[in-house]
């Protein structure tokens, strides 16, 4: 029977399907004003990739910081539980979780198992997240996926002092004036927010294999720059936006009490 996960993050919702143990579907939505809105479009999505319907399935788990306003699901888990379970079903070599989403950020500590072993959450500020690339890119007048290509070609990083948002912003448009490159301002943007989740992460180290999650996960610019800050090689899984959904998903196949 096919069993699903729905993780309804601050800024974007995602669906998994499972059937045997196998992905059948996912589906990946801005999550926008209304959760319930959200939670029932994103299940109609994946579903309609599949030959099941919602009242076919056996099992529902919610996760996400959304996740206790998806009133069809069975049961919600927090999104530390499914992002360990999630990453380590697809890369049974996970040990460190570094997951940046639209609002938040989080490094989750995993063993041989894939049990918990310790984590840290920053969902107090938006440094070093989805949000402060979105703002950042705004102000250069880039698209968000066009930050990690340019910021290769960067020759000169801009020292970026500040991690805030507000003050950091204003930064940038500061040495824009004086006549910096774009690529040097967004290699900056990306060695500052790399260095900010390194020492948000620090609390729970840094073990092989570290596994990078989240939509912020696509951006090859800030990959470089944070294997740079922990000296270590990243691995980022094939659609790491997913991988809290997936946990659910395989949560929801345990059908749990």
């Amino acid at each position: 029977m096919p069993v699903l996960g729905i993780d309804v993050g601050a800024a974007t919702t995602k669906a998994v399907v499972m059937a045997d143990g196998e992905i059948l579907s996912w589906y990946i939505m801005q999550t926008g004003h209304d959760i319930n809105e959200a939670s029932e479009t994103v299940i109609s999505q994946t579903l309609a990739k599949t030959t099941f319907s919602k009242d076919e399935l056996d099992y529902i788990v919610s996760t996400g910081y959304g996740r206790n306003g998806v009133r069809f699901a069975n049961k919600a888990i927090t999104e530390i539980l499914c992002h360990a379970k999630g990453a380590y079903w697809m890369m049974p070599e996970t040990r460190t979780i570094i997951d940046i989403g639209g609002q938040d950020s989080k490094a989750i500590g995993i063993d041989g198992r894939g049990n918990v072993e310790n984590f840290v959450m920053n969902d107090k500020c938006a440094a070093g997240t989805g949000r402060f690339l979105e703002v950042m890119a705004k102000v250069l007048n880039l698209e968000l996926d066009e930050l990690g290509p340019v910021s290769l070609t960067s020759k000169a990083p801009c020292q970026i002092s500040n991690t805030c948002t507000v003050f950091a912003e204003s930064e940038v448009v500061s040495l824009r004036a004086e006549g910096k490159s774009r690529e040097d301002l967004i290699a900056g943007i990306h060695r500052a927010a790399a260095r900010r989740i390194r020492i948000m992460a620090s609390a729970v180290g840094f073990t092989k294999e570290v596994v990078l999650t989240g939509g912020v996960a696509q951006n090859i610019g800030l990959k470089q720059y944070l294997e740079k800050e922990i000296g270590l090689t990243i691995v980022v899984p094939p659609n790491p936006q997913i991988i809290g959904a997936l946990g659910a998903a395989l949560f929801a196949g345990a059908k749990p009490n």
